[in-house]
């Protein structure tokens, strides 16, 4: 049987389990609650009311934090010609066709995101059983195939998140370090629970955000005030 360790229990002290946070103060205690040597990534947990089980009521998307995640972001792009030059000039750590196809099919991984032009997807498509349950598979849908490849590094490199509802109805995010300003990882969480209400299916019906919850990578669950939340949006 595991323990919790002393470093976790004193963390979870500093919390009120039963009581919702106004978003500055959730902010205030993730921060003193980040214990680890290492800088850690403050992530948000959304429950939604929909039933991901229905295509009607999938959530999915994209959207880039106007603070970034605070780490490089490695990013690969298929393309050939004049769109793999303007992936290099944009700042694309990887860019090329058939090459990466067989780096990844041989077992390398080593980029976060992964962008395509339209016209390479049928290379694309040899490893996408590969790449999907990594998340790495590029998709029209989030802006990671597309002909402005530029445009495209561009808000990867800048802190671009994408998200999608997992099958319980929840949606998990990355909006920054612990070491950010809270200003800073509150324009995040702003900036993403707006693109989640934007991306409401019209399926969904009741509640939308049912219950939202900030953590850092080491630390406990804070319970956000929801109608505090969104009134900022």
């Amino acid at each position: 049987m595991s323990k919790t360790g002393k470093k976790h229990v004193s963390a979870s002290e500093k919390i009120d389990r039963t009581k919702v946070y106004p978003l500055t103060a959730a902010l205030d205690v993730v921060k003193q609650a980040a214990y680890a040597k290492f800088d850690e990534t403050v992530d948000i947990a959304v429950r939604l009311g929909v039933d991901p089980r229905h295509a009607d009521q999938m959530v999915r998307g994209a959207v880039v934090l106007p603070k970034g995640l605070g780490k490089d972001v490695r990013v690969l792009v298929f393309a050939k010609g004049e769109k793999e030059k303007e992936a290099l000039e944009a700042g694309a750590d990887y860019v090329g066709a058939d090459d990466l196809v067989a780096r990844i099919q041989e077992g390398w991984f080593e980029f976060d995101t992964a962008i395509a032009t339209p016209d390479m997807m049928g290379v694309v498509g040899k490893i996408g059983k590969l790449l999907g349950p990594r998340g790495l598979m590029p998709n029209p849908k989030v802006g990671t195939v597309t002909f402005e490849v530029a445009r495209a590094v561009k808000e990867s490199k800048a802190g671009k998140v994408e998200f999608r509802v997992e099958k319980a109805g929840i949606v998990h995010a990355p909006v920054g370090k612990a070491s950010f300003a809270a200003d800073s990882l509150k324009d995040n969480i702003l900036a993403l629970v707006e693109a989640l209400v934007k991306a409401k299916p019209a399926a969904a019906k009741g509640t939308y955000i049912r219950k939202v919850s900030l953590s850092s990578t080491m630390g406990p669950g804070i319970n956000l005030d929801i109608t505090d939340l969104t009134a900022q949006i």
